[in-house]
């Protein structure tokens, strides 16, 4: 099995790199390796590594600058994306996209099923549905949230730096969503690649909260493990307090049943794989 991943160096890109089967013979590109807003590049590199799948993990995730940068948000999570599924198609192979939560608007009273409809409110999630829209019937599409991995660029880093800088902080607490631990989430694609999934699926982590929450936990784990020195306040504010170029949908928990019946596992609640997250970027020093 020739699998390519694409965004190799990111944070899910690696994950699928260490988390990878035996018997998956892995080429791992990123953008110093082809250009995917040049459609010809892209073609010709596709041509050469002559994969039976692509796990496409590389996307345009800056969500408030995509709003000024339309067009290279849409070139590299649907232009590229129709590029591959062409290539796929040509060839027999799959296609596993990685889309996100931001398809939907957020105004849902359940967390969202793989069918429910979706409504982006954003550059950001319009190109991501864009690029979903180019899935052939064979190929699969898996919508995370919330990604995080040690040593990544990501919120629980992000706080961990700004719990050793300042005293108090202010996290929006109107927006309600679950985490995603990159580990976790190639380990359920590479499940799903094996037992030959098609279609739409979910993955994040089991539980919802909000950003507030989930700081106040990042707060009190990683202070258990020495990564910062005292636990500073947190104070919840409304996303009117703290704007943003781009909208965010208030309410996108992944409803992840349909995931989990087809591999058989179980949903690891996000405070545990904080956990293994922390104890990782412990280790990295």
């Amino acid at each position: 099995m020739r699998v390519l991943i694409t965004g190799a160096g990111g944070q899910l890109g690696s994950a699928l790199q260490s988390t990878a089967p035996r018997h998956a013979d892995i080429c791992a590109i990123d953008v110093e390796d082809v250009d995917l807003t040049d459609s010809a590049m892209l073609r010709a590199r596709l041509a050469v590594e002559a994969p039976n799948i692509i796990i496409n993990a590389a996307a345009y995730t800056a969500v408030d600058r995509a709003e000024s940068e339309e067009e290279l948000a849409y070139a590299i999570n649907a232009d590229a994306v129709g590029v591959m599924a062409e290539a796929m198609s040509a060839t027999g192979g799959k296609l596993v996209y990685v889309s996100t939560d931001f398809v939907f608007d957020g105004t849902a009273l359940q967390a969202y099923k793989p069918n429910d409809a979706r409504a982006p409110i954003s550059v950001y999630g319009r190109s991501k549905a864009a690029g979903e829209d180019h899935l052939g019937a064979t190929d699969l599409l898996v919508r995370t949230a919330w990604v995080y991995s040690a040593g990544g660029a990501n919120f629980v880093r992000t706080m961990i730096r700004l719990m050793n800088e300042r005293s108090n902080l202010d996290i929006v607490a109107d927006q309600i969503g679950s985490p995603t631990w990159a580990t976790g989430l190639a380990r359920t694609i590479w499940g799903l690649i094996d037992k030959g999934a098609s279609g739409t699926f979910h993955h994040s982590d089991a539980g919802e909260i909000s950003w507030y929450d989930f700081a106040v936990a990042i707060a009190e784990e990683s202070h258990a493990l020495g990564l910062i020195n005292a636990i500073p306040t947190i104070k919840p504010v409304t996303t009117a307090d703290y704007p943003t170029p781009a909208s965010r949908p208030a309410f996108s928990p992944l409803d992840c049943q349909k995931t989990r019946a087809l591999l058989g596992d179980d949903h690891i609640h996000w405070r545990e794989n904080l956990r293994f997250m922390l104890k990782e970027e412990v280790s990295l020093g």
